[in-house]
């Protein structure tokens, strides 16, 4: 048996054979049942056919017999009409009156038998079938067996037909009965699935930032309820289990940021200058990879409106306000280029400044002195980051979206920039794509889709 997935399909096919077989079965059964009942009307009327003889049949005085038929039984039985025949036998065996020429017995007779018999055979002429009855009658204290048959191939006209069409118009009755009958299940499964198809489409909609999304229980069957409240458990475990990490990290980012604030202050307040100006850079850069650790779990609970929309032109222009002064710092300049006209995106503005400005903070990390970095608007929906550094190699631009990943160990770095990166933009439905310029330099361009 072929095995499918869908449990629908499932159900279909076995019903879809449990109405074949039956599509078999029950013109079998109805055919059975009609050949039965004209069995049993044949009978009666053989029966029937021999009574009526009887009555005609007298004992005389001398212990003879006389059988006085009407006209018309006599032409009904004649051998010239040929479709019925009859015999009377005494008690002995011997033929008393026949309306056939040799004045055989039809059949052989039993004493011992009930009082009436049916046969129905095919006789030695043509083998054609035969229905016959045996009636024992009782006249006037003496014992007479009258025997009728009926060579069946003059069956009437009505019986014939009914015979000879029965499959046929069972056919055209059944057929279409039972494809309608599967139509209806198929409607009838449709609709006692359809919780189970929005149990799915709801499941599908759970992730890491819809994480309070439970499976419907209503309208579920009895059978797959269990289960559901089951899968919902499991979800309300997983829940418990990630506020708490994300809480976690939450919280020890925030516990970190008052030290860190409170050493730099110390920092800038010792004497030796140099010095401190070293240790101000080490703190500058721990409190950066605390700031990316709560972006982190920040995003683990970004959820995006659907009416929610931000610029990303006003965006960039933004960001580069922000970043100018420390790209001055290093002695390089950063720009903005491209439309000079609001660029519409479905998203969270917040979330989309921190995409670009890790973008242009990774930037800057690599891009030479006396350079610029370029933050380039397109009205499709694409900001492009383009810095003057060393490029991406080709085996490092599936690994530099990961984790913790860094191509050189620095202080201040953890390797969670472009990964947060990438996690923005997909919460938003874009992509995201790195390049080499022509011109020396990498390129990293998000995209997302435009509203109107």
């Amino acid at each position: 048996m072929p095995r499918f997935r869908s449990i629908m399909l499932r159900i279909v096919f076995l019903h879809a054979i449990a109405l074949l077989v039956t599509a078999i079965l029950l013109p079998l059964a109805l055919y059975w049942s009609l050949s039965a009942n004209v069995q049993r009307l044949q009978q009666g009327a053989m029966q029937e056919q021999a009574a009526r003889i009887a009555r005609y049949l007298r004992v005389t005085p001398d212990a003879g017999w006389r059988l006085d038929l009407p006209a018309a039984l006599r032409d009904q039985y004649s051998e010239a009409y040929g479709r019925y025949s009859y015999a009377v036998l005494d008690k002995a065996g011997k033929v008393l009156f026949s309306s056939r020429a040799e004045g055989a017995p039809l059949y052989p007779i039993n004493n011992e038998a009930a009082s009436v018999t049916f046969f129905e055979t095919p006789t030695r002429r043509g083998g054609r079938a035969v229905s016959g009855a045996n009636l024992k009658s009782d006249i006037d204290g003496q014992t007479a067996w009258v025997q009728v048959t009926e060579d069946l191939s003059h069956r009437d006209v009505l019986v014939d037909d009914v015979a000879a069409g029965y499959f046929y118009q069972v056919g055209l009755i059944t057929v279409p009965t039972l494809l309608l009958l599967l139509a209806t299940d198929i409607a009838i499964f449709r609709r006692a699935v359809r919780p189970l198809l929005r149990a799915s489409e709801q499941a599908q909609s759970i992730s890491p930032t819809r994480i309070d999304v439970r499976l419907p229980t209503d309208d579920i069957p009895s059978e797959i309820s269990q289960l559901v409240i089951a899968v919902n458990q499991a979800l309300d475990r997983l829940e418990r289990g990630f506020r708490a990490q994300r809480d976690f990290a939450a919280d020890a980012a925030h516990e970190l940021r008052t030290p860190l604030a409170i050493l730099r202050t110390r920092i800038e307040t010792l004497p030796d200058k140099s010095v401190a100006q070293d240790l101000l850079q080490d703190v500058i850069g721990m409190t950066r990879v605390v700031n990316q650790l709560l972006d982190a779990a920040e995003l683990e609970m970004i959820v995006i409106e659907p009416d929610e929309t931000a610029d990303l032109c006003e965006i960039c222009v933004e960001i580069a306000g922000f970043i100018a002064p420390l790209a001055l710092a290093r002695r390089k300049r950063v720009a903005v280029t491209g439309i000079d006209a609001p660029v519409i995106v479905r998203g969270n503005a917040e979330m989309l400044r921190r995409a670009v400005r890790n973008l242009v903070e990774n930037a800057l990390n690599h891009t030479a002195d006396g350079s610029a970095v370029e933050i380039m608007v397109k009205g499709s929906g694409t900001v492009s980051v383009l810095d003057r550094g060393p490029g991406i190699r080709p085996e490092e631009r599936e690994v530099i979206f990961e984790r913790f990943w860094r191509r050189e160990r620095r202080n201040g770095t953890a390797g969670l920039g472009l990964s947060i990166v990438k996690r923005i933009v997909e919460a938003h439905g874009g992509t995201i794509t790195v390049e080499n310029r022509s011109t020396g330099g990498a390129n990293f361009s998000m995209h997302f889709e435009t509203r109107r």
